[in-house]
């Protein structure tokens, strides 16, 4: 019987929560690729606040590491019509980038000439 009203506890939950995610995504606040879900609430800030944020909401600032999740946050570039941080940094090498956690980058796909800081990368 536990097993029972645990499966329906999930059913429930997952009927929920799909429900949250289509309205999410029709208020075009979150996609997602490869498993992840991207996000936004569509306020603008700076790089610290928004780092804040998503820690504050159980993730992480977004750093593409394959073109589906380029693509992820271009919607959002696209959507609200603004630019977004990314979850990269120059490392102590001038010129080359990497994760906040200090890991190589796998994944690039720069504008000719950036990343420069510019906001045009």
């Amino acid at each position: 019987v536990v097993d029972d009203e645990m499966g329906d506890i999930n059913r429930q939950l997952e009927r929920r929560i799909s429900r949250l995610e289509g309205v999410l995504r029709l208020e075009k606040t979150i996609t997602e690729s490869g498993g992840k879900i991207f996000a936004t609430n569509g306020k603008r800030a700076d790089f610290n606040t928004t780092l804040q944020k998503c820690k504050e909401a159980g993730g992480s600032i977004a750093a593409p590491r394959n073109p589906g999740e380029n693509d992820a946050i271009q919607y959002f570039v696209k959507t609200f019509n603004t630019y977004a941080y990314l979850g990269v940094k120059e490392s102590l090498i001038p010129g080359k980038f990497q994760f906040l956690d200090g890991t190589e980058l796998s994944y690039t796909n720069w504008h000719l000439n950036e990343p420069s800081g510019k906001g045009e990368e």
